[in-house]
Parts: C-alpha cells; sequence; structure tokens
C-alpha cells in the first residue's frame, strides 16, 4: 500500500439500503474524518435498532473497508487443546489482568512503523449506541461516533498529530483476539473486556471503563435479573463476548443457544420476539434501553470488569504509549466524553478507573 492512507469506507457486502454508508467527502487521498457539530438523540425503535433491522441477520453489521489495511506480521491463532490448557492454568494464576505496562511517551519500532504509514489502524465496533456506532440521522455523515472513537481521536492525535489520521476496521465481537493476532489492525477499541484469558492472546492497556454484565428484557417480562427466572428463557449474548463466557458457567437452565456477531444484533432478536432476554456489559446494556422504551434492565451487574485498549502481544512501546495517553485522558477529557455520550444513560459517575501497573 506504500504510505497512502486507506479511505476508511465500509462495505463489502450486500448490506446496503439502511445500512450506513461511507460518509460524503471521503476517499483515498485521506483517512476517515470527523465532524464536530452536536450529536442527534436516537430514540426507540427509529434510531439505531430501525436501521440493525435492515442489517442484522445479514453479515450482522462486520462490514470491513474495501482498501485492506497493511497487513503486519502475524502469529499464530492461539487454538487447540494445548493453547486452552495453557490459558486455564494461567488464568488460575491471574488476579488483576487489567494491570499493564508503566506509561512511556518513547517510540519505538510499533510506532515507527504507525508514524511510517501515516494512520492508525483500529478495530471498532459500528453498532454500539454510544460507544463506537454510525449515526443512520446524519445523512451527509456517517463517520463512527461515541465514546469510545473519542478516545480513538485521543490516540491518534498524541502519536501522530492528528485525530483523524484513523483507518477504521468494524471487527465483530468474536474476531477481536484474531484481528489483532494476524496483524489487520493496530489496535482494538471497541467496548473489550480485560480478562485473563484474553491478556495470553493480546496486550492491553490500562483500564479506561469499569462496567459489569447485566440482563436487558421486555419490561412486562418476569425476569427479574440474573437468576433463577432465567430458566427456560432463550437468551441471546455476542459469540466471543463475555457475556457468553459468564451463560456457559451458569445459564439457571436458560436456552444461550443464541449466539450473534455483535450485542446490536441481540437487541433486534429480542424485538422480534426471538430471544426473551439479552446479557451485555451494563454501559451496553443501557444503551439499548435508551433505544427502546419497552425494555430495561433487570437487577444489578454480576460481574466487575474493565475495559483495555487491546494491542498485538510484544508491542509494548505501543502499550507503553498507550498508557501514557491514558494517564493524561483520564485528566483531561475522559469526563468530558463520558458527559457527551454516556451520563444521561448511566449517570454521575466518581471517573474513570485508577490504572494498576505491573511490577
Amino acid at each position: 500500500m506504500g504510505e497512502t492512507p486507506p479511505d476508511g469506507r465500509a462495505g463489502g457486502g450486500a448490506a446496503t439500503g439502511a445500512c450506513p454508508a461511507r460518509p460524503a467527502g471521503t476517499g483515498a487521498a485521506g483517512p476517515q474524518r470527523r465532524t464536530r457539530r452536536p450529536t442527534a438523540r436516537l430514540r426507540g425503535w427509529g434510531g439505531v435498532a430501525a436501521m440493525a433491522v435492515a442489517c442484522v441477520l445479514t453479515a450482522a453489521l462486520t462490514l470491513l473497508p474495501l482498501r485492506q489495511a497493511q497487513q503486519h506480521a502475524g502469529g499464530a491463532d492461539g487454538t487447540g487443546p494445548g493453547t486452552a490448557q495453557a490459558q486455564r492454568a494461567a488464568a488460575a494464576t491471574c488476579s488483576h489482568p487489567e494491570a499493564s505496562l508503566r506509561p512511556s511517551p518513547a517510540d519505538g519500532p510499533t510506532i515507527d512503523a504507525i508514524k511510517k504509514k501515516k494512520y492508525l489502524v483500529v478495530g471498532i465496533d459500528q453498532s454500539s449506541y454510544r460507544w463506537g456506532y454510525r449515526d443512520p440521522n446524519k445523512i451527509d455523515n456517517s463517520d463512527p461516533e461515541g465514546f469510545d472513537i473519542d478516545l480513538v481521536h485521543e490516540i491518534a492525535e498524541q502519536i501522530l498529530g492528528d485525530p483523524d489520521a484513523v483507518q477504521y476496521r468494524a471487527v465483530p465481537t468474536s474476531q477481536r483476539v484474531a484481528a489483532i493476532q494476524r496483524g489487520d489492525v493496530d489496535m482494538v477499541v471497541r467496548t473489550m473486556t480485560i480478562t485473563c484469558e484474553r491478556a495470553e492472546d493480546v496486550a492491553f492497556s490500562t483500564a479506561y471503563f469499569e462496567t459489569g454484565q447485566q440482563i436487558v428484557a421486555p419490561k412486562s417480562s418476569g425476569i427479574t435479573g440474573y437468576n433463577a427466572t432465567l430458566k427456560g428463557k432463550r437468551v441471546c449474548s455476542a459469540d466471543g463476548s463475555t457475556a457468553l463466557s459468564e451463560l456457559r458457567k451458569k445459564s439457571f437452565g436458560a436456552d444461550i443457544s443464541i449466539q450473534v456477531p455483535n450485542q446490536l444484533d441481540c437487541l433486534v432478536r429480542l424485538q422480534l420476539g426471538e430471544a426473551d432476554a439479552v446479557v451485555t456489559d451494563s454501559a451496553l446494556a443501557a444503551g439499548q434501553a435508551a433505544q427502546d422504551p419497552t425494555i430495561e434492565i433487570k437487577g444489578d451487574p454480576f460481574t466487575e470488569e474493565y475495559y483495555g485498549v487491546a494491542m498485538k502481544k510484544g508491542a509494548d512501546d505501543l502499550v507503553r504509549r498507550v498508557n501514557h495517553i491514558l494517564d493524561d485522558y483520564r485528566r483531561s477529557g475522559w469526563r468530558a466524553s463520558y458527559d457527551k455520550w454516556l451520563r444521561d444513560d448511566l449517570g454521575e459517575t466518581s471517573g474513570p478507573p485508577a490504572p494498576r501497573y505491573t511490577t
């Protein structure tokens, strides 16, 4: 590809019509550009969920840019019984997966490669309301936006001096780790929970958000939370998600066979009557409830989790730089982004989680 940045366009499939299109004014001359203007509030079936009905059940919003990202040297997928056994053993001794390398502003080989190509390739979600999504109400500009996207812009600005020097790649939940290992992306910023198992395959930054798993169900449902009221109910979760892992540990007799590529697909299954409940992160659950007034969060969070930026194993210079950026972002930009995107649904917050570092 040389040094010509891609256009960041999402396409490569039959998903058309109501599905988000590439914003006007972007092309091969550069990566996607932000438009700084007020964000329209999406509510009910006429918002993001309505758009999803036309897109879901196809490739489940797993849109990829037409122009392929530059391929880095990839590693093994890390699959197989031997690897799984080693991961379980490592996880058993892992007490604080959110602990990361100490921050540093220094460059290194990974950052040098990013600077040479002049843009970041970032795996994101484009269907998580207020986290990473394309606003279908914006006819002339459907750039990704949300809380995660604000962080992407901050990282790009601090490393490259341009908040818009980014190519986005829409990555389904189950492919986040693989996309990093193959070198398809430089990092994933996609409501990705830091876990001991995942930390065996990818490197994480320090935590930038605290969350937990919760149940979403119709207000009229007899389901009251993550408990025995799930027995016999059809519960949807995203493939490769923490929600699915928790359900496999304890399902309370629920049918957990409904597994979809992205969490928004679960909302649509719920609205179509194909699922009775959804398990997802509390932060995402609040966004789902905001889109449909007929559903609500049931019960309290039943896990304690942290989101982190995921990067390739061995890219220590990039991990340390991102941690350095997060140190400043927690003080200067995090709360403004939270107030813009999340406060209406999640309420007031004491702030981001404090960083934890490895010794």
